[in-house]
């Protein structure tokens, strides 16, 4: 089966939103306010992160973090959520607009996290942005 690039459905786009309500809910106050911001939502991926309040078997949770890095990565590149589907099932991803470059936040965090593997996010958000900005910028990949 090849790969298809759909827009997200009203229910995985509910599902996404779902998500960013549980990460919001990390939040004392001014929820909206402060995930509104690209730092907002960096502090709070490495608060949850550096303090460990997701276990490594909370799939369900640890892909929220990667709605949060997908979220970010959307505001600071202009990506736009889509769905892949294909012979795996279907799974949200970020994508410049009109292109195949796409990345896979959900999973970036959860399987580093499941593997025990440390690192920091902020390391791992500017990679994404560095990596994604050079595929863009060398064209060798086609519009779709």
């Amino acid at each position: 089966m090849d790969q298809k690039y759909e827009p997200l459905s009203a229910g995985e786009a509910q599902n996404l939103d779902g998500a960013r309500v549980w990460l919001k809910g990390h939040f004392t106050d001014h929820t909206e306010e402060k995930y509104e911001s690209l730092d907002g939502k960096l502090r709070l991926l490495d608060a949850i992160l550096i303090n460990r309040w997701v276990p490594a078997n909370d799939t369900a949770k640890l892909q929220s973090l990667g709605v949060c890095l997908g979220d970010a990565l959307v505001q600071k590149l202009g990506l736009e959520w889509i769905m892949i589907d294909d012979e795996a099932g279907r799974t949200p991803a970020v994508r410049f607009p009109n292109t195949l470059i796409i990345a896979y936040p959900l999973a970036a965090i959860w399987k580093r996290i499941e593997s025990g593997e440390d690192f920091d996010i902020n390391d791992l958000f500017r990679g994404f942005c560095e990596r994604l900005t050079e595929m863009k910028n060398s064209g060798q990949y086609d519009l779709i």
